[in-house]
């Protein structure tokens, strides 16, 4: 053996799935993008959902296998901008804000950056050690997986009831906007993550589980549609009950 030469374990097969899983999203998104090029707005919005499953679970299961590590961290950050930043607008574009053809496209830059931005400082967070622990069941404005859903809800909306609900392009291009003022915001937002659940609630959310799959199966655009709306709802949601926390500990 060369001198100073190193010799390199085998990395085990599981140590590579949850990167794996995120190129998995990436590709998700890229190929939502093509088929937002061929007008098959149904496979590109399904394109974005895949890509935010995949996205949920490679962190899952990192923390599950305990091989979490700052490449992954960084991979994902990248696959995030793709499949939730530049993958949406793209499609939005297409769809629809073309036509408007100076604010549509502000909208779209504008969203794009907004979610490089949210994502930027989510890493810069990572290691914030001064937050208290009931904290970690909120984030710091919208998601990027959140504000992609957000971003496609009238397109969802179309899907299902047709051109009677598509809004002004005008409208579809503030509301991108909007979008992604939310996701780089400090309004706190709820989160699964830290979410404790009381025994009494597991069976209630075994069955909404199964609900929402069947309507997922059965009725896809209707099922997105409530969801993403039910998600807008929760936002002034956690900002309340983020805001009562607080002043309880403040008042301990």
């Amino acid at each position: 053996m060369p001198l100073g030469s190193r010799t390199r374990k085998d990395l085990p097969l599981t140590r590579l799935l949850p990167n794996m899983l995120t190129l998995l999203s990436l590709c998700s998104g890229l190929t939502a993008m093509r088929f937002a090029l061929h007008d098959q707005w149904r496979e590109a919005v399904i394109g974005i959902v895949v890509a935010g499953v995949f996205d949920m679970l490679d962190g899952r299961v990192a923390r599950l296998l305990n091989i979490a590590s700052k490449f992954g961290a960084e991979l994902d950050s990248l696959s995030d901008a793709i499949s939730f930043g530049v993958a949406p607008g793209f499609i939005m574009y297409q769809w629809a804000l073309k036509y408007d053809t100076n604010l549509g496209w502000v909208a779209v830059l504008g969203y794009a950056v907004c979610t490089a931005l949210r994502l930027a400082r989510f890493n810069t967070m990572l290691d914030d050690q001064s937050a208290p622990a009931w904290a970690k069941r909120y984030f710091t404005g919208v998601p990027a997986p959140g504000g992609a859903g957000l971003a496609l809800l009238p397109l969802m909306y179309f899907l299902e009831f047709g051109e009677s609900v598509q809004p002004p392009t005008p409208v579809m291009s503030i509301w991108l906007i909007i979008v992604g003022g939310l996701m780089v915001s400090r309004l706190p937002t709820l989160s699964l993550k830290g979410l404790r659940v009381k025994p009494v609630w597991v069976a209630p959310i075994f069955a909404l589980t199964v609900l929402a799959t069947a309507g997922l199966i059965n009725n896809t655009w209707l099922t997105l549609s409530v969801v993403g709306t039910l998600y807008i709802i929760s936002i002034p949601l956690g900002w309340y009950t983020y805001r009562k926390r607080e002043q309880k500990d403040a008042n301990s």
